[in-house]
């Protein structure tokens, strides 16, 4: 009895350490949320300090609270986009803010078109005579378009500039999963439609090639004429065209190099950039490691929310993959979406309703139910704009449909009218150890999906039938939309990337602006006069509205600064390999016909959160799946 006793008092004493445990972190994270808090009254007099670490983002994702108790060096800050611009529009009218700050060390990237916005939003700040300083470590193609902006640019003296442009290679698997005996069954309809194509070749084919070219020549020559625009003293293309050759002639000095092209204007450490500011808005009294009198970015954000008054302009964002269910944001799960749009409709107060789509697409049952929603909002008399972000292409485009009137910018990605379905089979992995199959039928789809005896012939049938009708429904509903016959539609769809500029000349879209035009649009349609409407953005509130802005402090860790040139090489290199393994499982998880653009994810988007992928996830990513919808 006293070994039972002893062992009694022992479990209860774990039980007791345990829950004095989760209370302790229960506090400390109550502790760590209310401290975060931004602090409005903080702000007085000097530069407004952007410091970004991390990435740019039309909708920032839902953070999970349980991150808190785990290290994931992957779940970076998300900088929500219009908070960025309505924080440098409030800087102009804000006599508190002497200066903007561009610290861009940590500068983790952003759709190219996003980044134009926050460009245009630099440039009415200089219209005011505020200067604007920018400082890196290195300069890469995203930091670099936001530094051209400028009056002054700084860089550290071990640091250095990279542009690359966009393009690049792709990892392809057909050789692999043939030497693992797996099979993957395709069923798609697009000659361009290329994202299965890494599981059904060992290289990008022709017309693959051809559209990407195509595409990536657009969006590098606006990049040029945007940053050239913008700092017409730097001699952008001769760098880009020749960087070997240059740093070969500069003897390998970055910084030297940085400085003979025009790209930077000083060349200093942190500590020198901070001395500097402080020269020009005042030094701060308070030890920091920047010595200038700062604004902080979330209380300022905080002190400038978003104007109303008058009548509201709803707007609903999709952004990210399109998937079915209720998934927060970070996905555009159709669950979700939909009931926010039936929200506004059964509030009866919204004059007209702006969709904002900045997704490479996803399922193509989530996109129809998102579709859906929105056909019942046109029959309610209330009018639709679509407004494109980045990317608007696959099920981003068949959610666009829907509008009265589409607007783009002309870096937007956008078309990608196709689809698909990949479903992996093991016949030939089991086949090597002697494993077969065999039994008896009713009908000729008995025992199918036969993921150990392969798929019949019946059953590519249905799915390539299947597939094929849902392309139909594609093209059908993109034409009553656009005022095309299908086939006019079939051929500038077909599965093919454009840009927002050639999407326009092919009818796709219809005319360019951001989000600012899309809301006077609106506003015209519904008859609304200037100045006499806001926009009402309907998405669901945080559980506690006193959360920081851009999420739990504990739920996004901040990124690492860049050091140097062989710093940058490296995390390019292991964003390329978690992206790579991501799209493997991703593809071949899938469980319903996808409208989504493979390429589209990797043409002018930052790497986006996520969890890491590792070799044993890629394998379980064969599962067994069920049949397309």
């Amino acid at each position: 009895m006293q070994f039972v006793r002893g062992a009694w008092k022992f479990l209860v004493a774990i039980k007791d350490a345990l829950v004095l445990i989760a209370m302790l972190l229960f506090f400390a994270a109550l502790y760590a949320a209310l401290s975060a808090r931004p602090n409005v009254a903080a702000i007085s007099d000097g530069a407004l300090l952007l410091d970004l670490k991390g990435v740019i983002v039309e909708q920032p994702a839902q953070q999970d609270f349980t991150a808190m108790f785990t290290n994931n060096e992957n779940t970076i800050r998300q900088y929500r986009l219009r908070d960025v611009v309505r924080a440098l529009d409030a800087a102009v009218e804000d006599d508190r803010v002497k200066a903007v700050v561009l610290d861009l060390s940590a500068f983790m990237g952003g759709g190219q078109t996003s980044l134009t916005a926050v460009g245009e939003a630099l440039q009415r700040v200089k219209q005011t005579d505020k200067p604007i300083y920018a400082y890196s470590s290195l300069y890469s193609d995203d930091s670099y378009q936001l530094a051209a902006h400028a009056d002054e640019i700084w860089m550290d003296p071990m640091g250095g500039i990279v542009f690359a442009g966009p393009g690049g290679n792709r990892l392809y698997y057909k050789n692999l999963i043939d030497q693992l005996g797996i099979t993957a069954n395709i069923y798609r309809v697009g000659t361009y439609k290329s994202a299965v194509e890494p599981f059904m070749r060992s290289d990008q084919s022709p017309e693959a090639k051809e559209a990407s070219r195509a595409l990536y020549s657009v969006l590098w020559d606006r990049w040029l004429a945007e940053v050239q625009k913008a700092r017409p003293q730097a001699l952008i293309e001769s760098y880009s065209n020749d960087p070997a050759g240059l740093i070969k002639a500069a003897g390998g000095d970055y910084t030297k190099l940085a400085s003979e092209q025009k790209l930077v204007d000083k060349i200093g450490d942190r500590v020198a950039f901070g001395r500097f500011v402080a020269s020009q808005v005042g030094e701060d009294t308070t030890p920091s490691p920047d010595t200038f009198k700062s604004i902080d970015y979330d209380n300022f954000v905080a002190a400038h929310p978003v104007k109303s008054g008058g009548d509201p302009i709803g707007v609903i964002t999709v952004a990210g993959e399109i998937v079915s269910g209720k998934a927060g944001p970070g996905t555009a799960a159709s669950g979700r979406i939909a009931e926010q749009i039936y929200k506004a409709l059964e509030a009866e107060d919204i004059k007209a309703l702006v969709v904002r789509i900045d997704s490479p697409g996803g399922s193509a049952f989530a996109s129809e139910e998102i579709r859906l929603a929105l056909a019942d909002v046109k029959k309610a008399g209330i009018p639709i704009v679509v407004s494109m972000g980045d990317v608007a292409a696959s099920g981003g485009y068949w959610i666009a449909a829907a509008g009265d009137h589409i607007l783009a910018e002309p870096d937007t990605i956008t078309g990608s009218i196709g689809v698909f379905a990949v479903l992996p089979s093991f016949e030939k992995a089991l086949g090597k150890w002697g494993v077969s199959s065999d039994g008896v039928q009713t009908t000729p789809l008995s025992g199918e999906p036969d993921f150990v005896g392969g798929f019949s012939e019946d059953l590519d049938t249905v799915l390539q039938s299947g597939v094929e009708h849902t392309y139909r429904d594609f093209l059908t509903l993109v034409a009553k939309a656009r005022g095309k016959t299908t086939a006019q539609v079939d051929q500038i769809g077909q599965g093919r990337v454009w840009d927002g500029g050639t999407a326009r000349q092919l009818g796709l879209v219809d005319g360019f602006g951001g989000m600012t035009e899309a809301l006077a649009e609106a506003a015209k349609r519904a008859g609304l006069e200037e100045g006499s409407y806001y926009p009402q953005y309907l998405e669901a509130a945080p559980a506690f509205k006193w959360l920081p802005i851009g999420g739990l402090p504990f739920a996004q860790t901040e990124a690492a600064p860049v050091t140097g040139v062989v710093g940058w090489v490296a995390r390019q290199q292991k964003a390329v390999f978690a992206n790579a393994l991501n799209t493997a499982r991703g593809l071949m998880a899938r469980e319903d016909v996808q409208a989504l653009c493979l390429e589209c994810g990797s043409v002018g988007q930052p790497v986006k959160a996520g969890p890491k992928p590792d070799l044993f996830d890629l394998l379980r990513s064969y599962s067994l799946s069920p049949a397309p919808r």
